[in-house]
């Protein structure tokens, strides 16, 4: 006997949902090529796009694509879509850095990810990404992730600071559509950096769009951050106060001395933050002169604690911000990469390539955002008064800060954060992301921010995992699948040393990993305690 069709199509859809999907011959890798992507199937304003390219990679098919401005001076946004031949029915889009301009690896990992596991794509995921709506120089120096010249064009600087996100989503589910010939049972979003930055604008702006996000070490308040570079650049081009490589390698080694034993283990890696007490001060070079590098002189010492403070300032900027908290010290003489932390040069007119990131990044902001003269002296302008271009400075805050905490929206359609920040973190200061979400929790309260959101500092762990103490590696994409997909919120989770091996529990805000004993490279050997202790 025939079985009815009522009960027939239930069970077709079922093994449909089953299976992995297939690629439609109709919609080949090859037959995507020159395919027009509409402007109606964006959600804010484009001229439309154009795939640029599509070829078979192997496994995946790699689209190119490029979205067209309303304003003709305006750059092209560039995007890549990889789509695997064996589609889990699933698609991630990844972040950014610094300027962006340059499309990320759509073939690699989230942030943190774990070591020698598959890649979202590799696992089935068709995986996107773009330039954010603009190309950095490709010799650009040090990094094409400095290059701030976009900064000159309006359209630019809005798709950088959010809307590039929207429009480039929006057309790759139509280009996920084209191929599979269906849309994502479940999209999420990883980035880090600038790309943290990106996961909690879409989650704040466009709450429907993505199930789950992986914001690892934002730069959320990204205009405040740039005020902060600004004073750092102004406070190490003091004359005398820049202390070289070697006197931040002393600064280093000293804070982990001072410090590294109060988690319970000499290790290298400073679980208890809270609770480390150095004063640089105890590097002070007899009389207060520099007399080599085995100590600071004063106006280093006040150097260090500057940049190791909050910044204020008493003007209003549109986002609401008023000031950034500093950095701490196991961060701020970033041994391993100067670059990333102080740099190996003090700042200075024109800036040098090998000055720390931070101020390059000022360094651009000014010249090209804030004042659009690419010959401006950005140290000239004071972060703290920034006189004629205070009210353009403010502007730029409402555009690039992502502050607002109320993530209710985001929440209420079920989507799941898991916020990361490594406290040894030397370019975006852990202390703003707690500051973030200790916001989320007063405005929500911590039962409904516990309902949706999952907030880990990582000690050791720095920023992009670039020579840190404690690499650090966790299958952050699972987790989020099994709570967003399947209700299960992470359970005990544990983060891996990506060099040597060695675990740690992941401990969820305010908590720290304190060892008790055992095995000092074995998860269970640690405890989670929120308490601060100073045993000194």
């Amino acid at each position: 006997m025939r079985r009815s069709v009522a009960v027939l199509v239930p069970a077709l859809a079922a093994a449909a949902l089953a299976a992995p999907a297939q690629a439609d011959p109709a919609t080949s890798c090859a037959g995507l090529a020159g395919l027009a992507i509409p402007a109606a199937a964006i959600g804010l304003p484009t001229s439309g796009g154009t795939v640029t390219s599509a070829q078979d990679a192997g496994t995946y098919c790699q689209v190119d694509a490029a979205l067209h401005p309303v304003d003709p001076a305006a750059p092209d946004i560039r995007m890549r879509v990889a789509l695997p031949a064996e589609w889990n029915g699933k698609a991630l889009m990844f972040g950014g850095g610094g300027y962006n301009g340059t499309i990320p690896n759509v073939a690699g990992n989230v942030p943190f990810g774990p070591v020698g596991g598959p890649t979202p794509l590799a696992r089935g995921y068709a995986t996107f990404a773009s330039d954010s709506g603009h190309q950095a120089s490709p010799t650009h120096v040090p990094a094409t992730s400095l290059d701030g010249s976009f900064g000159v064009n309006d359209e630019a600087v809005r798709n950088f600071s959010g809307d590039a996100l929207k429009k480039t989503r929006d057309a790759a589910m139509f280009l996920i559509a084209e191929r599979y010939s269906a849309r994502p049972s479940h999209t999420y979003f990883a980035g880090g950096s600038t790309g943290g930055r990106e996961a909690l604008a879409v989650a704040q702006r466009w709450p429907a769009d993505f199930d789950g996000v992986i914001s690892a070490y934002p730069a959320w308040n990204a205009a405040s951050l740039d005020l902060f570079f600004g004073y750092e650049a102004q406070v190490l081009s003091q004359p005398g106060a820049f202390p070289n490589p070697a006197k931040q390698t002393l600064l280093y080694r000293s804070v982990i001395q001072a410090c590294d034993g109060l988690d319970g283990l000499r290790d290298g890696v400073i679980s208890n933050e809270p609770g480390c007490r150095f004063d640089p001060r105890s590097l002070r070079c007899p009389g207060g002169a520099d007399t080599g590098d085995t100590c600071l002189s004063d106006a280093q010492i006040r150097a260090v604690k500057a940049i190791s403070a909050p910044l204020r300032w008493n003007y209003h900027l549109n986002s609401g911000e008023r000031g950034y908290p500093g950095f701490p010290f196991l961060s701020g003489a970033a041994m391993t990469t100067p670059l990333l932390g102080m740099g190996t040069v003090a700042p200075a007119t024109p800036m040098p390539t090998t000055a720390g990131y931070g101020v390059q990044f000022w360094d651009q902001w000014v010249r090209y955002f804030v004042t659009r003269d690419p010959g401006f002296d950005a140290l000239t302008v004071d972060p703290r008064d920034p006189g004629p271009w205070r009210e353009r400075i403010a502007e730029l805050a409402g555009l690039q800060d992502v502050n607002n905490p109320d993530l209710s929206r985001f929440a209420r359609g079920g989507g799941k954060l898991l916020l990361l920040h490594g406290t040894a973190d030397e370019l975006v200061s852990h202390r703003s992301t707690v500051d973030y979400f200790e916001r989320v929790e007063r405005t929500l309260g911590k039962r409904a921010t516990d309902a949706f959101a999952r907030f880990y500092l990582i000690p050791g762990a720095n920023h992009a995992n670039v020579s840190a103490a404690f690499p650090a590696a966790w299958d952050s994409l699972t987790a989020l699948e099994n709570w967003a997909e399947h209700g299960k919120p992470p359970a005990d989770p544990v983060v891996t040393d990506a060099t040597t091996g060695r675990a740690r529990p992941l401990c969820e805000y305010p908590a720290w990993p304190r060892y008790r004993n055992g095995d000092p490279a074995a998860a269970t050997s640690f405890t989670c305690t929120g308490r601060s202790v100073n045993t000194r």
